[in-house]
């Protein structure tokens, strides 16, 4: 392969039940939004997407999963909050995909002539 550029690492990643996607990168990603700004307003701007989407996709998680993963911080006003159920899901899903994406960098990098790098490091 005569890549002149390195090639990066693209992985899509996620959990379902029968019932659907329960939780994937783009979810785990926007609670690190809402950890980061403590709303889910800014959050979901942060990101390209509107409240309702982003409300949405919070609101099937929790329906296929039975737990909540944002509360509201006191008033509207003040925006919201992981709860440790979400906090911990994200924690868990983000070093999952860390680690599987660390192997499939490595064995990339053993199978094709040209390296390639992480999806994080793509700017680099």
């Amino acid at each position: 392969m005569n890549i002149h550029r390195k090639p990066t690492i693209r992985l899509h990643l996620w959990l379902e039940t029968d019932d659907g996607l329960f939780f994937g990168y783009g979810r785990a990603h926007l609670l690190e939004k809402i950890e980061k700004y403590g709303s889910l307003k800014k959050a979901a701007e942060s990101m390209g997407m509107s409240y309702r989407a982003a409300w949405g996709k919070i609101k099937a998680s929790e329906a296929i999963l039975g737990e909540q993963l944002i509360v509201q911080s006191g008033s509207k006003k003040e925006g919201c909050s992981l709860t440790p159920y979400g906090k911990a899901l994200k924690d868990q899903f983000m070093r999952w995909f860390e680690e599987v994406e660390n192997v499939a960098v490595q064995k990339a990098s053993e199978i094709f002539i040209s390296p390639v790098k992480r999806y994080e490091d793509r700017n680099g």
